[in-house]
């Protein structure tokens, strides 16, 4: 008897080869050079393709595989050359890319698919093959694209079907029924004559139902179908009906020598645009679920607090007497810290994957807004923790669109100001002790000072005309603040900023602003390397041991009592280097017992956040060290002030403190009582 092999259980991998595939086509579309197209960029585009449409057809997914089809053919003229790679080509490409990964994720998740988006790319695609001029398609109307009508069908039965007293057959008289049907029958797993046994099933049946059915009356005629059978049931394709009056009003033609709006070029291309699959040159790699990361990290993190434990009980042995277990405990030490970092570097990525989706954002966006722009990228190679990756997409999107639609001017406007026509937009990042520093810059027109804070008395927000720049820029992060003149779909309804830097304060990071006048804007954002490990400076307050986190911390010390002064509106501040700081006793913000102490007889630690400088008054500095970070939300609540918790040598547990939130609070404290 053959072999049959459950096909469903490599979909995961499938799907997860296709995506990436689609992130090879949109960077090589992105960096091809379409007045010298090169032919190796061409073939990787093709190759790409190739391997989804040969994927989608072995498994089954036939809606895929029919429509890469038209896609591979375009592709194989162009890497022949029997035809010339134009703009409007890689226009096309492109929404190719975003119609595939529409139907790659409808085939994923069981989901309809954009019909209207597949049909008029076919109709331009169909075009293309023609040979016609190029095109871009506008609005297709009804009379070109009839809406997606019946259902795709495989259907292979379990062996033993016949012995159960089934007849697949039945199932298609009772389509044949709900409307016209093609019927195709695979006999690929016939085995010999010799082999075959009367009572047993082998063949299958893909089955294209054409009409009105609904799903459900389909899913009635398989409702029999027991778990051991393959069954799949999708939407049809749509059919693409092109007549020539309808289609003449949907085609808009490019105007030959128009210059591109959107000029994107990388501050270090790649050899080759494969370069950023993360499957290139990597044939030793496995995939490993994130969450047995994740549990393997946790189970690390468990060591370290274990061994520093171990290592504070040992901490009063006689170490002639106990030399030989405090060798091991040593190279305990040692070894604990190697496989930390070695579990750690499993979930880093390079910034590379995220970067990479912005030369087709920038592109997109420029051509909408009518402006020339360049995109630089340096650091993508720095490597920052998957989960921090992934949450801090959404900020640095929103961030990128902002520069292009408040912060660079049109052409026209550049020109005037003396500057290139093509205006810049730089991405990078880099590391700086245990932070990541990722920058937003653009060559734009940069902040107005007098603007914002015209805008934030309006909304009643607290200023006044002696802040700071530093601190004037903050205020675009309040809730609702904008000062577009004109609502659109990209930007200015002021509900962006905030979020961002909600978001980037959720990871443990800060966001800071610096505008030169005219010379654009430069947005700064501090996040650490992983959310599970932090270097930390731990205090103590009574008999309590507090942590910070030490890229916070700027100086500590002692204050003289001269320089602690009680001053109106503002109450406490201590002056370190003729600047004035806000002082706020740990031991009141937390309501802990005990007798205050001067702040001459304390110690002073000196931390700053977003541009803003605190003095946060302890009893005693215990030293520093790197903790395992536990989430005190999840397994307890949220603490005003407290980012989480981690657990000391000695097995108490220790809270790491919320700096940003901390240094919020009492400068919004401060307003409020110089206001009253």
């Amino acid at each position: 008897m053959p072999v049959s092999i459950d096909l469903e259980r490599f979909h995961k991998s499938f799907f997860e080869e296709s995506f990436e595939g689609l992130d090879v086509m949109e960077q090589a579309l992105l960096a091809l050079n379409i007045s010298a197209a090169d032919a190796e960029t061409i073939n990787t585009i093709f190759r790409a393709a190739h391997s989804i449409k040969g994927g989608a057809a072995t498994f089954g997914f036939a809606s895929v595989a029919d429509y890469t089809h038209g896609v591979e053919t375009l592709l194989d003229q162009m890497r022949s050359g029997k035809r010339q790679v134009t703009k409007a080509d890689v226009d096309l490409l492109l929404r190719v890319v975003d119609v595939l990964r529409g139907l790659l994720g409808a085939a994923r998740d069981g989901t309809a698919f954009d019909a209207a988006a597949v049909s008029s790319t076919q109709a331009e695609i169909a075009l293309a093959l023609a040979g016609e001029t190029p095109i871009v398609v506008a609005a297709i109307k009804p009379a070109i694209v009839a809406a997606p009508t019946g259902w795709l069908i495989r259907f292979e039965p379990k062996a033993d079907l016949f012995r159960s007293g089934n007849d697949p057959l039945r199932i298609i008289r009772g389509l044949d029924a709900l409307g016209p049907m093609d019927v195709e029958v695979d006999t690929a797993g016939l085995p010999s004559f010799a082999d075959a046994d009367a009572e047993s099933c082998y063949l299958a049946w893909t089955l294209r139902l054409h009409g009105d059915a609904t799903r459900g009356e389909v899913e009635e005629l398989f409702s029999w179908v027991e778990d051991e059978c393959r069954l799949l049931i999708e939407p049809l394709a749509a059919v693409v009906s092109i007549n020539a009056p309808a289609l003449a009003e949907a085609v808009v033609g490019i105007e030959p020598g128009k210059p591109a709006l959107a000029l994107v070029k990388s501050a270090e291309p790649a050899s080759s645009p494969t370069g950023s699959s993360p499957r290139q040159g990597d044939a030793g790699s496995i995939r490993v679920g994130t969450e047995k990361i994740d549990a393997l990290i946790n189970l690390v993190g468990e060591l370290v607090i274990t061994q520093a434990m171990l290592t504070q009980r040992a901490a009063d042995l006689d170490p002639v007497q106990y030399e030989k277990l405090l060798n091991g405990l040593s190279q305990l030490d040692r070894n604990t810290r190697l496989l930390q970092e070695a579990v750690m570097a499993t979930r880093m990525l390079p910034m590379e994957a995220v970067f990479s989706r912005f030369p087709r954002v920038v592109r997109d966006l420029a051509t909408k807004l009518n402006k020339q722009v360049r995109l630089v990228t340096v650091g993508e190679q720095t490597e920052l923790d998957k989960s921090v990756i992934e949450k801090i997409t959404d900020p640095l999107n929103h961030l990128v669109r902002n520069s292009l639609d408040h912060g660079l001017e049109t052409a026209a406007d550049r020109i005037a100001k003396g500057k290139d026509a093509t205006g810049t937009i730089r991405l990078s990042a880099s590391h700086q002790g245990g932070n990541i520093v990722i920058e937003v810059s653009d060559d734009g027109r940069g902040l107005d000072r007098a603007r914002i804070l015209a805008k934030a008395q309006e909304k009643g927000i607290a200023c006044s005309e002696t802040m700071a720049d530093a601190e004037v820029w903050q205020l675009i992060f309040a809730p609702g603040f904008s000062t577009a003149e004109q609502v659109t779909d990209v930007s200015g309804r002021g509900v962006g900023m905030d979020v961002v830097k909600r978001n980037i304060q959720a990871l443990g990071g800060s966001v800071d602003l610096s505008s030169p006048a005219g010379s654009g804007t430069r947005v700064i954002i501090r996040l650490p390397l992983t959310l599970a490990i932090l270097d930390g400076m731990s205090v103590a307050v009574g008999d309590d041991v507090y942590i910070l986190p030490l890229g916070s911390v700027i100086e500590s010390l002692q204050p003289l009592p001269e320089q602690v002064k009680r001053m109106a509106g503002q109450g406490t501040v201590v002056r370190v280097r003729n600047e004035y700081l806000p002082l706020m006793d740990l031991r009141e913000w937390f309501g802990l017992p005990g007798q205050r102490r001067l702040p001459s007889e304390a110690i002073v630690v000196i931390v700053e956040s977003e541009g803003r400088k605190l003095a946060m008054q302890i009893d005693e500095l215990v030293g520093q060290q790197q903790v395992v970070i536990k989430s005190l939300e999840a397994n307890y609540r949220r603490v005003r002030g407290v980012s989480g918790a981690t657990i000391l040598g000695d097995g108490r547990v220790s809270l790491i403190i919320d700096v940003g939130a901390i240094v919020r609070l009492s400068s919004q404290s401060s307003q409020v009582a110089a206001a009253a």
